[in-house]
C-alpha cells in the first residue's frame, strides 16, 4: 500500500506540474473547463488499483487466520448525474482482479502445509451507486467526499460447486453488498478533468460458503468472513 500511495501522490504532482504552478496556485489562474461541471450528466472512465483483505469473526477464541493482501487491478467506466451545484449521483460499475492468500493455523487435521493455505484469485464486477459531495472550486481543483452503496458479483466464488476445502475448493457467496466511503480531487487542465481519488469499500454481509463438515478445520469455527478493500482510482472526465 505505501507503493499505491507513493504512485498516487506521484501522478497527482506530475498532473499539477502540467498544469503550471502559476495557472493552478495564482490568485488569478485561467479557469479550465469552466462550464464543464454545469453538464447534466457527463461520463468517463479510471484505472486504479486496490487491496483486498478479510474481516474475520470467529465462534471462539483462537489463532487468527493469516491474509496476506496483494496489490490488485480495476478498470471501468463513470456515468454521472448532476443533482445539484454541488451534489452529483454516480454509477461507476468496473472490473477488479485480486488475489489473497490464507494461512490457516496449524491443526492436527491437517495433512501437510499444503492443506493449511489457500490462494483466493478473486474476479469481481463491482457495482456502486455513490453520492459525490463537491467543495467550492478553487481556481483548477476542486475536492471532493464521495459515498454510497454497492454490489459485487465475484466471478470466481466456487459458490456453485459441491466440493469444498477437503478437496482444495475454498468457496465464497457469488454476490455481496457493501457500503463505500472516500474522497478525491477534481483537477481542471484544458481539455479534460483528471480525479484521483481513494475510498474504503466495507462487506455488509457474510460472505463464506462454509464446507459440508461442520466442524470442519478450515470454515467450522469462523462466525463471519467479510470483505474490506481500499481502492485508489485515477478518473479522466
Amino acid at each position: 500500500m505505501k507503493k499505491i500511495f507513493v504512485l498516487l501522490f506521484c501522478v497527482t504532482f506530475l498532473c499539477l506540474s502540467a498544469q503550471g504552478s502559476k495557472n493552478i496556485f495564482s490568485k488569478d489562474p485561467i479557469i479550465n473547463l469552466e462550464n464543464f461541471q454545469k453538464s447534466r450528466v457527463h461520463y468517463g472512465f479510471y484505472l486504479g488499483f486496490n487491496s483486498y483483505d478479510f474481516k474475520i469473526d470467529y465462534k471462539s477464541v483462537t489463532t487468527d487466520i493469516l491474509v496476506q493482501k496483494t496489490t490488485g487491478f480495476n478498470v471501468g467506466i463513470v456515468g454521472d448525474l448532476r443533482l445539484h451545484e454541488y451534489i452529483n449521483l454516480r454509477f461507476e460499475p468496473g472490473l477488479y482482479y485480486t488475489k489473497r492468500d490464507l494461512t490457516f493455523p496449524s491443526n492436527p487435521d491437517f495433512a501437510n502445509r499444503t492443506a493449511a493455505f489457500r490462494e483466493v484469485n478473486s474476479t469481481y464486477i463491482h457495482f456502486p451507486l455513490l453520492l459525490k459531495l463537491s467543495s467550492l472550486r478553487t481556481g483548477n481543483l476542486r475536492p471532493y467526499l464521495v459515498g454510497g452503496v454497492s454490489a459485487t458479483l465475484n466471478l470466481s466464488s466456487n459458490a456453485k460447486l459441491v466440493d469444498d476445502n477437503l478437496q482444495q475448493r475454498f468457496r465464497v457467496k457469488s454476490w455481496t453488498p457493501n457500503y463505500e466511503l472516500g474522497f478525491g480531487i477534481d483537477i481542471f487542465s484544458e481539455y479534460f478533468i483528471f480525479s484521483p481519488s481513494i475510498r474504503g469499500v466495507f462487506g455488509i454481509n457474510d460472505e463464506l460458503i462454509r464446507d459440508n463438515d461442520p466442524n470442519s478445520p478450515w470454515t467450522g469455527n469462523i462466525e463471519s468472513l467479510k470483505s474490506r478493500a481500499i481502492f485508489i482510482n485515477f478518473t479522466f472526465h
